[in-house]
């Protein structure tokens, strides 16, 4: 997570604008042995704070001009739907919220598809035409991901639901769970 590159002289660790008081010895300590600026070393205490119980799933479309971070858990909740654009795609997603993504590379190269009710954003490569995530209807204020585009080794498990597309309004309204996914 960048640091002190090896050779290179390290600045002194620091607390910031921060009195950490009793623990400013151990933060200074965590900083030095990690290698870390006092902003990079927040970031990763907050990260493993704040998403607890998740991990950081990486991935990308296939010629590697769009890549983006996510957090989710290792064990994937998909969606396998059967919609007219989700069947012609074989579209299955995880659904996360906004806060827990993030676009590393690619937001020049990326393209947007609508219909219908124009809310769905199906966003896809220039380049490759892979759509690795996407802004559902469903969840507007989230984003759904393909999870065969993450990259290896992060995912445990994928179980996957079907969901009636066909008749979008009356599955949305009858599944217990779908709108909270994209909820922080």
């Amino acid at each position: 997570a960048g640091g002190t590159p090896p050779g290179a002289k390290a600045e002194p660790p620091s607390t910031g604008p921060f009195d950490l008081g009793a623990q400013s010895g151990r933060w200074a300590a965590f900083q030095e042995r990690h290698r870390l600026s006092c902003e990079e070393a927040a970031r990763l205490l907050l990260d493993a704070y704040e998403y607890r119980g998740l991990v950081k799933h990486t991935g990308g479309c296939h010629c590697g001009a769009v890549r983006f971070e996510v957090w989710a858990s290792p064990d994937l909740h998909v969606f396998n739907c059967n919609c007219s654009i989700c069947t012609k795609k074989q579209n299955r997603h995880f659904i996360v919220p906004a806060s827990r993504f993030k676009l590393l590379k690619g937001a020049d190269n990326l393209t947007t598809y609508t219909f219908n009710t124009h809310r769905a954003q199906h966003t896809f490569c220039k380049t490759c035409g892979v759509q690795s995530f996407y802004t559902p209807r469903s969840n507007p204020d989230g984003y759904g991901i393909a999870p065969h585009c993450l990259d290896d080794g992060t995912v445990q498990t994928i179980i996957t639901e079907d969901i009636n597309g066909k008749e979008w309004e009356k599955a949305v309204k009858e599944h217990k769970t779908i709108r909270d996914m994209s909820k922080p």
